[in-house]
C-alpha cells in the first residue's frame, strides 16, 4: 500500500514543499535536523495540519487534495500517530489506554489481534499500572500499542526515543524491531538519530529547509558523500545486512555474510542464520592497492572505488563498492594523493574484526 505525499505550506518565512512515495510496508526513516520539517510532514499526514496546496493518499484512499476540495478529519484517516512524548492518559490505566485506540478504531480489530499486540510489545505485565507509575521505556511501549490497535493503515512515530536516555533507548528498540518485521504497514520513522535510522529503517528521505535532500534504501543513503553536507558531521560509514553463516569458536571468529563477501568479528551467541545489522564506520576504514599479507586485520574486502569527495581540509571521503554492498572509506587528502586514487580503480578495504558491533536487525 503506497503512501504519497506532496504538498506545499508556508509557516511566515519558512516554506515547505515536500514529495515523496512510500512505496513498502516497514520503515521509512524521515532524517534532518530539528527545524527542518519532519514533525509537520507527520501533522499533514495525520490531518493536524490543512497544507496550503497538494495531494496526500494512501493507496486508492485520499486523504488530502487541495484542487479537489477532500480534506479528510484525522479520525477518518486510518493513521496511528505516536508523538514524542507519548501522551498517556494519566487518569487511566495501561489497559484502558491502550482501548482508548482500539475503541476508536475505524475498523475494530478481534480480541485475538489485540491479545498478539500485548505480547508483542511485552504489555500484558503492565496493564493495571497508571502512566505514573512507568518508566520511560514502557510509556513508549504502550503509547505504541495504543496507535496499533486502533488498526491503522499506516504508523507515524515521531521521535518516540528523543525523551529517552540510552537503557532506556536500548530497551525499546528490539520491540521497535518486532513491529517492524511483524507488523504489514508502512511506518514513517522521524529521527534525527542516524544510530536510530540505521538500525530501523530499510528506506530513508533526509529533509533539509523543508525540501527532500535525500531519498532512497537506506544503505544508499548512509553511504551517500553528501549526507555530512546534511548532519554537519563526518561520513555515518556503512550499514551491511548479513547474515551469520558459521561461527569459529576456536578463532574466537564469527564469520558473517553479505552480497560481496564475508565478513570475520568477535565470536557472537547469535545461532547460524542469524540476520544482523553490522555497521563499518567510515574513520575504522583503511584502503590499500595491494591485498596485505602480513597485517592484523581479517577483513580484507576487494573493492572498486565509485567515489571520491573532498569533506574538510584535512579529508578525503571514498565510496567503495564490494560487489554490490557500498562502504565508505575517510582518509586524508595526503594519503588519497599519494595513493592516487581515483573511481574505476581496484583496491582493498581493510577493517579490523574488533571494530565491528552486529545489532539484531
Amino acid at each position: 500500500m503506497n503512501l504519497d505525499v506532496s504538498f506545499r505550506h508556508r509557516f511566515g518565512d519558512f516554506a515547505l514543499e515536500i514529495a515523496f512515495t512510500v512505496q513498502r510496508t516497514g520503515v521509512t526513516a524521515l532524517f534532518g535536523p530539528s527545524g527542518a520539517g519532519k514533525t509537520t510532514v507527520l501533522n499533514a499526514i495525520a490531518g493536524l495540519l490543512n497544507p496550503d496546496e497538494g495531494r496526500i493518499a494512501i493507496g486508492e484512499r485520499v486523504l488530502f487534495d487541495s484542487k479537489a476540495g477532500i480534506w479528510l478529519p484525522p479520525r477518518q484517516r486510518g493513521i496511528g500517530y505516536v508523538f514524542q512524548d507519548a501522551r498517556l492518559f494519566p487518569h487511566l490505566d495501561v489497559e484502558r489506554n491502550l482501548r482508548f485506540g482500539w475503541r476508536r478504531a475505524y475498523k475494530r480489530l478481534p480480541e485475538s489481534e489485540v491479545a498478539r499486540i500485548l505480547k508483542l510489545l511485552g504489555l500484558t505485565s503492565l496493564l493495571r499500572r497508571r502512566p505514573g507509575n512507568l518508566s520511560g521505556g514502557e510509556k513508549a511501549r504502550v503509547a505504541l500499542g495504543r496507535a496499533l490497535l486502533a488498526a491503522p493503515d499506516i504508523l507515524l512515530l515521531d521521535e518516540p526515543l528523543a525523551a529517552l536516555d540510552l537503557g532506556r533507548k536500548a530497551e525499546i528498540l528490539p520491540y521497535l524491531e518486532r513491529v517492524r518485521d511483524q507488523a504489514t504497514l508502512p511506518i514513517l520513522y522521524v529521527s534525527h538519530s542516524l544510530d536510530e535510522v540505521s538500525r530501523l529503517a530499510q528506506e530513508m528521505i533526509v529533509i533539509k529547509d523543508g525540501r527532500v535532500a535525500l531519498s532512497g534504501a537506506a544503505s544508499d543513503v548512509l553511504t551517500d558523500l553528501r549526507l555530512p553536507d546534511y548532519t554537519g558531521g563526518s561520513p555515518y560509514g556503512a550499514m551491511i545486512e548479513t547474515e551469520v553463516s558459521r561461527h569459529a569458536s576456536d578463532e574466537g571468529l564469527t564469520r558473517l555474510a553479505f552480497p560481496g563477501g564475508e565478513l570475520l568479528v568477535p565470536l557472537l551467541s547469535e545461532a547460524e542464520g542469524t540476520r544482523l545489522r553490522t555497521r563499518i564506520r567510515a574513520e575504522d576504514v583503511m584502503i590499500a592497492l595491494e591485498k596485505p599479507n602480513a597485517i592484523s586485520a581479517n577483513n580484507l574486502l576487494p573493492v572498486t572505488i565509485s567515489q571520491l569527495r573532498e569533506s574538510t581540509p584535512a579529508h578525503v571521503d571514498v565510496r567503495l563498492l564490494c560487489g554490490p554492498t557500498p562502504i565508505v572509506a575517510r582518509i586524508t587528502r595526503s594519503s588519497c594523493a599519494r595513493l592516487r586514487l581515483h573511481p574505476g580503480q581496484r583496491a582493498f578495504a581493510v577493517v579490523k574484526s574488533v571494530t565491528l558491533a552486529p545489532q539484531t536487525g
